[in-house]
């Protein structure tokens, strides 16, 4: 064996010569974006800014091809980066080259870009794919869903990987544009506002914008044959509303309800100020699934929220979805009751508008329908665990909680928080933690404990502690309290995340 032995400068140069600079900071970015909840949802390296995406979709067969135009930037010195996808990828380029790819895990797309990425650097992602979604599965279960005439991508907390490929967690939000041709006869919904159609050859192409930042999961696809609505608000807001041609009896509730989208956003103004985004509406097309969902300006229902008839309540909830969940997103998905905690809470006051019951009275309700040796006490509104995410108690609790904090602090501060945290972190990501810290700037008042004891002890308050904030009755058991009018219709909505 020989050594070869070269000048401590010549070694230098030599190294320079044959790797790049700072070629030992590249590595891959992370599978996952860091959340405990879902360890492998999202990935790390980079942010998204804009997804375009360009499909083709064959409701007879469930044939879905796509070309998704990524525009990112990266966070670290990328040598790869994963995507959140399950279709079959076809051709990958970075920056206009090709880059080789693999899968792993169970949805993630590995993409190994021909150079590695400086930190900072604008990248142009292309994925061109194809597959039939209905067949694929992660983890055991699909959220494409098949109707009798297409097909719908609704869900939560994932709902990307059937359709398109993404970052998907809800801290890395971007605009979107979605372009979908089908047969002609059949329509293709998604958020925002429909920029244009055009028929070639038996197809026909909808091209929708959503113009705000969305998280991945309230990116939405419906196909079908739908009877489309419009109309627009009073601050002249456009509401697009659809409803498939094939509901049956539920048809006419379904109408009934979702046809008051304005009214409601009109009503919401006046507590959460003016509405975020540029489009509003609804869609019900003839699923089988029980839940609704607030898919970013074009709310998912399902045919079975009007199975008994009209249910307002259930519009007001995805609606105020839109300020609280959409337009101020989680950071972390432990930070849930930001958005539920206040959608039910604007139920109860959507009761109290409409003489059903008053908000104090269903929590006076609520709190006296659970014993304190109710399961319902030991889910945490502010930090539930994945297995407990869409717990009734996450709900319910977090509407008390949200009552506790008026009564603490008083209406005049209440709704100044109620109306101002949508605008101070408008487009933006939040945590419970945050929102605590608004409340107290705006109020002027300690809030650490109410919030420990409404959101993070596994225990029912104790009777003085729920007195202070003027909801228990000492001598309160379950069914003492009279049922407020709108229980029945709220609680309706209790399988709003259920199958």
């Amino acid at each position: 064996m020989h050594r070869r032995l070269i000048a401590p400068g010549a070694l230098a140069a030599s190294l320079l010569l044959a790797i790049p600079a700072s070629a030992a900071s590249y590595s891959p970015g992370a599978p996952g974006i860091g959340d405990p909840y879902y360890p492998a949802y999202g990935n790390g390296g980079y942010d998204v800014s804009h997804y375009d995406l360009r499909l083709k979709y064959q409701p007879q067969t469930d044939e879905l091809e796509g070309t998704a135009t990524l525009l990112a930037t990266t966070t670290q010195d990328l040598s790869r980066f994963d995507l959140d996808f399950l279709l079959d990828v076809s051709e990958v380029r970075v920056n206009g080259a090709k880059a080789s790819f693999a899968t792993s895990g169970q949805h993630e797309l590995e993409i190994t870009p021909a150079n590695p990425l400086p930190k900072g650097t604008p990248i142009t992602v292309v994925v061109r794919y194809s597959g039939v979604p209905s067949t694929k599965s992660a983890y055991g279960f699909s959220t494409w869903h098949r109707t009798p005439d297409g097909a719908v991508a609704a869900d939560e907390p994932e709902a990307a990987w059937w359709w398109f490929p993404s970052n998907d967690h809800p801290l890395d939000k971007a605009t979107y544009d979605v372009s979908v041709a089908v047969p002609d006869g059949t329509q293709a919904i998604s958020n925002g506002t429909l920029q244009s159609t055009s028929s070639r050859l038996g197809w026909t192409r909808y091209n929708w914008r959503s113009n705000k930042p969305q998280a991945t999961y309230l990116a939405t696809l419906a196909v079908g044959k739908f009877d489309i609505t419009t109309g627009k608000t009073s601050d002249g807001v456009p509401v697009i509303n659809a409803y498939s041609k094939d509901l049956g009896d539920n048809d006419g509730a379904a109408r009934a309800s979702v046809e008051r989208t304005g009214e409601i956003v009109d009503w919401l103004t006046g507590y959460f100020g003016p509405y975020p985004f540029n489009s509003v509406g609804g869609y019900v097309p003839n699923t089988t699934t029980g839940y609704a969902l607030e898919t970013q300006t074009r709310v998912f229902y399902s045919p079975r929220q009007f199975a008994n008839g009209s249910n307002t309540s259930v519009v007001v909830h995805e609606l105020t979805h839109q300020w609280y969940g959409d337009d101020v997103s989680l950071k972390g998905w432990k930070d849930i009751w930001i958005n539920e905690g206040f959608a039910r809470y604007a139920q109860w006051l959507w009761s109290e508008h409409e003489g059903e019951g008053t908000t104090q009275e269903l929590a006076d309700y609520v709190y006296a329908s659970h014993p304190a040796d109710d399961a319902f006490w030991t889910v945490k509104p502010g930090d539930p665990g994945p297995d407990d995410q869409f717990d009734i108690a996450v709900y319910d609790r977090g509407a008390l909680a949200v009552q506790a904090l008026r009564n603490a602090v008083g209406d005049d501060a209440f709704f100044a928080i109620l109306k101002g945290w949508p605008k101070d972190h408008a487009y933006g990501n939040a945590s419970v933690g945050d929102f605590q810290k608004y409340a107290e700037q705006v109020s002027g008042t300690s809030l650490a404990s109410l919030f420990d004891t409404w959101l993070f002890q596994p225990s029912k308050p104790a009777a003085p502690a729920a007195q202070g904030a003027s909801i228990a009755r000492s001598s309160a058991k379950a069914g003492a309290l009279p049922q407020p009018k709108s229980w029945k219709k709220i609680e309706a909505t209790n399988d709003l995340h259920a199958e």
